[in-house]
């Protein structure tokens, strides 16, 4: 690892400390202003935090959320990708997809559960198409994107050396669009996270971190619904900067180099 790029990992931590820093900071001063039933302060919620860890009702509510998370986030990923990279072979198809894109991403995902509710019933099925229908759209667009801007001389050179459509995907559309690939799944992650926490709060099926946050707002448990919250902030960032950002540097490692 060269010093430039180890100075600027430094760099990156230092900031993102100074950010948490910042973050609990305004906290403490919201709750030193408020009364501590409207707003408990940082070592209390910390206190609460630690206690939840050790019972099984949170490691079913995390096992809860991030199996949903896996499966919805999955199934967009998979339909992103695919759907993207067969509009770049098939240009009209491309049209009508990106059309389709720009009317339904302007529907907020959670304005689905009531269909999905009447249509699936209560249930997991209804919360993963939730998840994977916000995840889709930004996963779709920067593959569709990316292929716009393939070389056309790279794709006809390799019709002309008898590449199959499958061949054209393989060898040259999809190394072309790695990186937007992993920019747009890292996109995708955060409309996925952001639709699951609320379609468990809002379905109220099962255990989940969602769940969990809708129950302790329920019964007037500042404390609990603080932690709830600062779980569900951390293992965000946990999840994009220990999973998709170690993901992104190997997939593109040419790059850090």
């Amino acid at each position: 690892m060269s010093t430039s790029t180890r100075v600027t990992g430094l760099r990156k931590t230092l900031a993102g400390v100074l950010g948490v820093a910042f973050i609990f900071l305004l906290w403490q001063v919201a709750a030193w202003s408020l009364p501590d039933f409207l707003m408990p302060g940082v070592p209390t919620v910390l206190g609460r935090l630690v206690e939840e860890l050790g019972k099984d009702n949170f490691h079913q509510s995390l096992s809860g959320t991030l199996s949903r998370l896996g499966l919805g986030y999955g199934l967009a990923l998979a339909a992103g990708i695919g759907f993207g990279l067969v509009a770049a072979l098939l240009v009209f198809f491309r049209e009508v997809l990106r059309s389709a894109i720009v009317i339904l991403q302007a529907i907020p995902s959670i304005a689905w559960v009531p269909l999905f509710l009447i249509v699936m019933g209560f249930g997991n099925t209804p919360i993963i198409i939730v998840v994977a229908l916000s995840a889709f759209f930004p996963a779709a667009l920067s593959v569709m994107n990316a292929t716009e801007s393939v070389q056309r001389v790279h794709v006809s050179a390799a019709r002309v050396m008898g590449a199959t459509p499958w061949d054209l995907v393989k060898r040259v559309y999809l190394p072309a669009v790695m990186p937007e690939l992993i920019t747009g799944a890292q996109l995708a992650f955060g409309n996925a996270w952001r639709a699951l926490i609320s379609a468990e709060m809002l379905i109220g099926f099962g255990k989940g971190l969602g769940r969990s946050l809708a129950y302790s707002g329920e019964i007037a448990d500042m404390t609990g619904v603080m932690a709830n919250i600062l779980v569900i902030a951390v293992l965000a960032a946990l999840i994009d900067q220990f999973v998709l950002e170690k993901l992104k540097h190997r997939l593109l490692r040419y790059q850090y180099v």
